[in-house]
């Protein structure tokens, strides 16, 4: 046996020191952690806050919900409820920020006409926060279940997606905001450092050389990710 793949589990991480096994944490959960401490800002939880208080706003009315529906149709918006977000999942808080972006019309004009929901109005500055968290985070977003699959081998990915994340995805941007690129560097940092062990980094190097669909499927989830 050359390692075992495991969650952060004391009893699974104990066990493996107790008989010096080789560990190697799901990357899949690893990107989750690095994103979730990403998204520790004040600014987006601020922001999150009020998209919750928004969405709870529709999720209790049927009045707003049918308003909704009327302004889609007239301002040929796609007819699509807005999202929750699951605190167990990264990917439902980005679902719910880019549904209300593609809605942010339609969705403003309803909460202006209630005296009770006018201050749910998002403003610049929410605005500028949810585009800076799909600029960060929105291409990361298949890659989390992917690399955590059970019925399949996902261990030589992990290479080849991180260099991925350095060189391209997690990579400094021109059109970066300030939150956009310190999310980025957050997630790269908290990966580099998980990942910084010699005999972790040779293990992934093996897998990855050893396995010969890794530079065929790598390329095919670059050119799916990236393309227009």
């Amino acid at each position: 046996m050359i390692c075992m793949t495991t969650d952060s589990g004391a009893n699974m991480v104990k066990a493996l020191d107790l008989n010096a096994w080789t560990r190697l944490q799901c990357f899949g959960h690893r990107l989750h952690l690095a994103i979730e401490k990403s998204a520790k800002d004040p600014r987006v939880d601020r922001t999150v806050s009020i998209l919750k208080k928004m969405v709870s706003a529709f999720s209790f009315s049927w009045k707003k919900n049918r308003e909704l529906a009327r302004l889609q149709t007239e301002m040929k918006l796609p007819p699509h409820k807005l999202i929750t977000d699951s605190p167990t999942r990264w990917g439902s808080k980005l679902a719910m920020i880019e549904r209300v972006l593609e809605q942010e019309k339609a969705i403003s004009e309803i909460l202006k006409a209630d005296k009770k929901t006018r201050c749910l109005v998002a403003g610049y500055n929410e605005k500028d926060v949810m585009e800076s968290v799909v600029k960060a985070l929105g291409p990361l977003r298949d890659f989390t279940d992917a690399l955590s699959g059970e019925d399949y081998v996902s261990v030589s990915y992990a290479k080849p997606v991180l260099h991925l994340f350095k060189e391209h995805l997690l990579k400094a941007d021109d059109d970066d905001t300030d939150l956009s690129g310190e999310m980025k560097m957050t997630i790269l940092n908290y990966l580099t450092d998980k990942y910084k062990d010699p005999k972790t980094d040779e293990l992934l190097d093996v897998a990855s050389l050893v396995d010969p669909s890794t530079v065929s499927r790598s390329i095919f989830i670059y050119l799916h990710i990236t393309e227009p």
